[in-house]
């Protein structure tokens, strides 16, 4: 995953309701019931359908820290799909995205001014035609180059442009070496 894959990950998490299951058998179980069988669940998260009946029955009460990780991820990418989808609907239709990052931040402008790169803190509400565009991006399973170019062309429009009341000729922003980036919406 990239870095803003990673960062839409961490939004959606932060809209649970409900925490998910934190033991390995509640976590076993509730797989269980999503995909069917412990042989999926078994497939999912790369063990032996033996031990994922183990985990279940509670006759092996840790995994190991990598299966455990797997685990982890499995549930939570299973985890109140309804709250995420209606979230991110918001988000597409009404609240818009707000993005916060500290990155190298290079444009192209006209002859005569200023377009060497250099790192900003920036915190922008972008609209929500980009959080659409994003959300709709990362469905198609673009990569994190591509992501960055949609917001980048936000941070353009409403940061630098201003809503096209200044730096009009600026033509293409790049964002380069983040630091940091996290969405919330």
């Amino acid at each position: 995953m990239g870095e803003i894959d990673d960062a839409i990950e961490r939004a959606d998490r932060e809209a649970f309701t409900r925490q998910p299951p934190k033991t390995l058998k509640g976590q076993i179980g509730y797989l269980i019931r999503q995909l069917g069988s412990a042989k999926a669940v078994a497939q999912e998260i790369g063990v032996t359908a033996d031990s994922v009946n183990r985990y279940r029955r509670g006759a092996r009460k840790h995994a190991r820290p990598d299966v455990a990780e797997r685990i982890d991820n499995a549930v939570r990418a299973r985890w109140q799909p309804q709250v995420r989808k209606r979230r991110q609907r918001e988000a597409a239709t009404t609240t818009g995205i707000t993005v916060e990052t500290r990155a190298r931040f290079g444009y192209t402008a006209p002859i005569g001014t200023t377009d060497d790169g250099r790192f900003r803190r920036l915190t922008v509400h972008l609209p929500p035609a980009y959080a659409q565009r994003l959300f709709d991006a990362r469905n198609a399973g673009a990569g994190d180059q591509e992501m960055r170019g949609i917001i980048a062309e936000g941070f353009k429009e409403i940061y630098f442009q201003d809503g096209g009341s200044r730096a009009l000729g600026l033509s293409d922003v790049e964002i380069n070496d983040i630091d940091y980036l996290d969405l919330d919406y």
